[in-house]
């Protein structure tokens, strides 16, 4: 084996490791974060569990992805521990998916059709439709298959390259006498697992053994033991990215090890044992690409089927593992949200695009509750209310900074155009709801003064209020559910509302001042009347700035103030009717 031998083996390997990573990143894009929306929702059993985690690792082509995702769920609440169980044992089938792709190099037939099959000869026409895809379409689908198109073709060649580079190492003696050392158990074991510890992949680690197995030198003897241990060697992903998360995050790691380990000693114990006394002659043959597949299956789903029944008994492992005990924290209930911002999930960016929308919605959602408290205290006052909106004020503060420091760093992260367009909508949406927030203190706190002195406005502008209060009320009702809902008609309905909410501020004004000049009204009453209405206008305003962003996302529409004036525009027939609809129904 030449100098040049050694480069192609690199060379191949790092188009594999490349390749494997493209097409990983391409399907987890075209995915969308729904694989992991489906981890979150659906884990009701350990049979579930199971299936799940077996159907999502298949479909992102990475076990390792999958616990990183469990750990950063049972971390953040999501998920409890016992969840987690199920799906990692899944994890661990579904992963033999891409050893039975790459087997498909190893096919031998005259026929034309079983030619076909081989990879290196459909590779080709994958990669040119990839490269139309991605040069031609602006279809951002379409780019998400042409990434997974062209990363099996780099794979591919990749495991071709390796194959060829390592083809003259079967005319070597003395690599056949070091792979007869790993045909020890414990030495081939150990192999496996720190090589998979290294390049922190089981089927990457999987494929370059199928690549070896091309020289003919492999015996089943041999890749036995190290396929062991690369079912052990993966587990170090998720070890690492439990460091720094609580307690059962750990233990949901640990779990994926001792499953692994378990169910590796067991095997080996097991089949070792009657070998002993059969002597399987199969071992002492050359391995091939789908012989690798099969071992590599049968283990993970063996070790499933024994394991499953015991998935207590591994959580109760872990907990004996990991004891450390953690100081009680008294969690404020509106805060628990925040934990789903795991930054375990920056891994997978399009579910962390969508957790970041749920949060944004609970945000809004105690916006909301803070501006409706306030507007009660008009007719009831409480010192009760006052302190929850207060209170609540506090909590949308504290969502703004760590919703945004969040998207700030999704933001920073490869994302489909579509999710792009949320997280920006998503910064500019948690400064509008946190203001509005402010302006339900600021309400509230006149109130308060005013109930403190003993203020009370006219039966006329109490009225006035009422109705000003209930057009206040809607329009954050509307926003609230176009936002939870993605509901773009209910968006469109806010700017009518607004625009008739800022002619009904300027109307209760001229009435004021008409009252003022009467003798009517009270300097004092006057200044509270005048800040309520600017507040309560102010809040309309960012009301209508959340619909705007909305909007922009879905009509690709990047000035704010140019898409306002649009659809006010008086040849909108859709936005005057609802302005006229709105204005019989509010006006005084």
């Amino acid at each position: 084996m030449s100098i040049f031998d050694v480069l192609a083996l690199f060379g191949g390997l790092a188009l594999f490791l490349f390749g494997m990573n493209v097409m990983g990143d391409g399907l987890t894009r075209a995915a969308g974060g729904k694989m992991e929306r489906i981890l979150e929702k659906l884990t009701s059993t350990p049979i579930k569990g199971v299936l799940l985690g077996a159907a999502v690792t298949a479909v992102i082509q990475s076990s390792s992805a999958t616990t990183v995702m469990v750990v950063g769920f049972v971390n953040s609440g999501i998920m409890k521990l016992r969840q987690a169980v199920g799906i990692i044992m899944g994890a661990n089938i579904g992963t033999t998916v891409t050893s039975w792709i790459l087997s498909l190099s190893g096919i031998q037939g005259d026929s034309i059709w079983i030619q076909m099959l081989k990879p290196s000869s459909f590779s080709p026409i994958l990669a040119v439709i990839g490269i139309a895809f991605l040069m031609f379409s602006k279809n951002e689908k379409k780019h998400d298959i042409g990434m997974i198109f062209l990363g099996f073709t780099i794979l591919m060649y990749g495991m071709d390259a390796m194959s060829g580079a390592v083809a003259p190492l079967a005319d070597v003696p003395e690599f056949a006498n070091v792979l007869l050392m790993f045909s020890n158990p414990v030495l081939g074991m150990i192999v496996g697992t720190l090589f998979t510890a290294i390049i922190q992949s089981s089927s990457a680690s999987v494929g370059i053994l199928q690549a070896l197995c091309m020289t003919g030198a492999v015996t089943y003897g041999t890749a036995l033991p190290i396929i062991m241990g690369q079912n052990i060697g993966t587990c170090v992903t998720a070890l690492l990215s439990s460091i720094g998360a609580k307690k059962n995050a750990k233990r949901a790691a640990f779990v994926h090890l001792y499953f692994n380990l378990i169910g590796t000693i067991l095997f080996m114990i097991v089949f070792y044992s009657i070998n002993a006394f059969v002597n399987f002659g199969v071992l002492q043959d050359m391995a091939a690409p789908a012989g690798i597949a099969v071992i590599h299956s049968i283990f993970n789903i063996l070790t499933t089927i024994v394991l499953l029944p015991f998935g207590k008994g591994l959580e109760k492992l872990a907990t004996l593992t990991i004891r450390e005990k953690e100081e009680p924290v008294e969690e404020i209930a509106e805060l628990v949200p925040l934990k789903h911002l795991d930054a375990r999930f920056l891994e997978q960016p399009a579910f962390a695009v969508t957790q970041s929308m749920d949060v944004m919605n609970q945000m809004a959602g105690y916006s909301a509750e803070a501006l409706y408290d306030s507007l009660e205290l008009m007719k009831d006052y409480s010192d009760e209310k006052w302190q929850r909106v207060e209170a609540l004020e506090d909590i949308v503060d504290k969502y703004e900074d760590e919703l945004g420091t969040y998207l700030a760093k999704v933001s920073g992260k490869e994302l489909a155009e579509e999710d792009s367009k949320r997280v920006s909508n998503g910064l500019h949406c948690i400064g509008d709801l946190e203001r509005i927030s402010d302006h339900a203190l600021a309400i509230a706190e006149i109130y308060a003064k005013m109930h403190k002195e003993e203020m009370v406005f006219s039966d006329k502008a109490m009225a006035e209020l009422n109705l000003y209060s209930n057009a206040v009320y809607e329009i954050m009702s509307m926003t609230c559910k176009a936002l939870n809902e993605d509901d773009m008609k209910i968006a469109k309905r806010i700017e009518p509302l607004e625009e008739v909410i800022n002619g009904l501020n300027a109307t209760i004004k001229k009435q004021h001042i008409k009252r003022l000049q009467k003798g009517k009204c009270t300097i004092e009453l006057g200044i509270a009347l005048e800040n309520l209405l600017n507040n309560y206008e102010r809040v309309a305003d960012h009301c209508s700035n959340v619909a705007a962003s909305l909007l922009q996302v879905k009509t690709d529409s990047f000035d704010m103030h140019e898409y306002l004036n649009r659809v006010k525009q008086e040849s909108n027939v859709e936005f005057q009717a609802m302005y006229s609809m709105y204005k019989e129904k509010y006006s005084l």
